[in-house]
């Protein structure tokens, strides 16, 4: 890949745009293989890896806990408490086939951890923070406006599938996740805390205790 084609890559003219929208339309899209449009940008783009936030921890061993906890902690409190406030249903029906299925678990596993894990995050934190953060600067209104931005932009995704209560957790979601990404510039903790907080939600379903989680705090 030519300097020339690079510097197209990471401008914002009609090659710069065209693979935005071709990394942020097809990652959802082609889970778990989404993140592979948001990667090739990277490497033709020549643009360093520490600006989409993959920056090496101090240690990986706190970086895994920390996510786990987090992510599943987080988990259990949208479900239990944030989402029933917002009048969700107790049953996540786009996923409830999971609920005892074992044909499907394994699947729908490798999905949430490579593709919602790291997939999403590279996709909505990593590359759209990049893109317009180059875009708009990195002034502290600039970074609001990107996790407000990137925020809906992920939460509308959800739409199809889940609905409404998807688009308010996801949005949510965001807003977290981008906060923390906004401040750290790092990515691999909120990867693995994505992972955990959607296995949590998988585990839920399908050991049928949706109800029973969503009624732990308001019955």
């Amino acid at each position: 890949m030519t300097d020339d084609t690079a510097a197209k890559l990471r401008g914002f003219g009609p090659v710069g745009i065209l693979a935005m929208v071709v990394v942020t339309a097809f990652g959802p899209i082609l889970e778990p293989f989404g993140v592979l449009p948001a990667l090739a940008w990277v490497h033709y783009s020549k643009t360093p890896w520490r600006e989409i936030g993959f920056v090496r921890p101090k240690s990986w061993f706190w970086t895994v806990v920390i996510g786990i906890v987090f992510g599943a902690t987080f988990k259990l409190v949208m479900k239990s408490i944030v989402m029933p406030l917002l009048g969700a249903a107790p049953i996540n029906a786009a996923y409830h086939y999971l609920a005892g299925n074992d044909a499907a678990l394994p699947g729908m596993l490798i999905v949430v951890i490579f593709g919602a894990g790291f997939g999403e995050e590279t996709v909505f934190r990593g590359f759209l923070f990049e893109r317009l953060g180059k875009l708009l600067g990195s002034g502290v209104y600039a970074k609001a406006a990107i996790v407000a931005a990137t925020s809906l932009l992920f939460g509308l995704i959800h739409y199809p599938i889940q609905g409404l209560g998807g688009v308010e957790q996801s949005t949510i979601m965001g807003l977290v996740f981008g906060t923390i990404f906004a401040l750290s510039g790092r990515i691999f903790m909120l990867m693995v805390a994505h992972a955990a907080f959607d296995v949590v939600a998988v585990l839920i379903i399908y050991f049928d205790l949706e109800v029973r989680v969503a009624h732990l705090v308001f019955r």
